[in-house]
């Protein structure tokens, strides 16, 4: 009633089935778990949004060059904002043209093969003279981890100035799989 999603309802049930199992399990104060009777919402927490090219041209008129570079890796590599903003050079192999991601969300590293832009856009920063301290590829200007608020905001701001609506930084990645599976 009050506009919370079946995920949000679904975690808050998970969260008070946890209490009432140790409650039943460890402190043995109850027989049972009321709240495994109650029935999970059904999530549907599927988006369906990418970028046109049209979009896409908009977009990165009104990034600044950080941001730019940034966009236009993820459109072509398909990583998540953390692998992105985690990315350091160790795990870069321009003569192989692959990047190796360490730390993904499934807990399995993989190798990801490079388009001619992502190259193109390793070739730009590895010519800079600026390094992160933690060799990052995509550092501030002060060599340190993006914050992923700074992100959003810039982000955020340049789909305003561009007049795109309803699309988020991991809509790049459905931009990229939809690009993908078109080619």
């Amino acid at each position: 009633n009050e506009g919370a999603k079946p995920a949000t309802i679904n975690r808050e049930l998970a969260m008070l089935s946890k209490a009432f199992n140790l409650a039943v399990k460890e402190w043995e104060w109850l027989k049972d778990n009321p709240v495994s009777r109650v029935p999970k919402e059904k999530e549907s927490n599927q988006r369906n949004r990418w970028l046109t090219v049209e979009d896409e041209k908009r977009l990165l008129k009104y990034c600044p060059e950080w941001l730019s570079e940034i966009v236009v890796f993820a459109l072509n590599t398909g990583l998540r904002q953390d692998e992105l903003l985690s990315l350091e050079w160790s795990r870069v192999d321009q003569m192989l043209k692959t990047i190796f991601i360490l730390k993904t969300k499934s807990g399995k590293p993989r190798t990801l093969p490079l388009n001619q832009a992502a190259l193109n856009i390793l070739m730009q920063k590895s010519d800079e003279k600026i390094r992160s301290i933690k060799d990052l590829v995509f550092p501030t200007c002060n060599g340190t981890k993006i914050l992923p608020s700074n992100l959003r905001r810039a982000f955020y701001g340049a789909l305003e100035k561009a007049e795109i609506e309803d699309f988020k930084f991991h809509d790049l990645r459905h931009s990229f799989a939809t690009r993908l599976a078109q080619k």
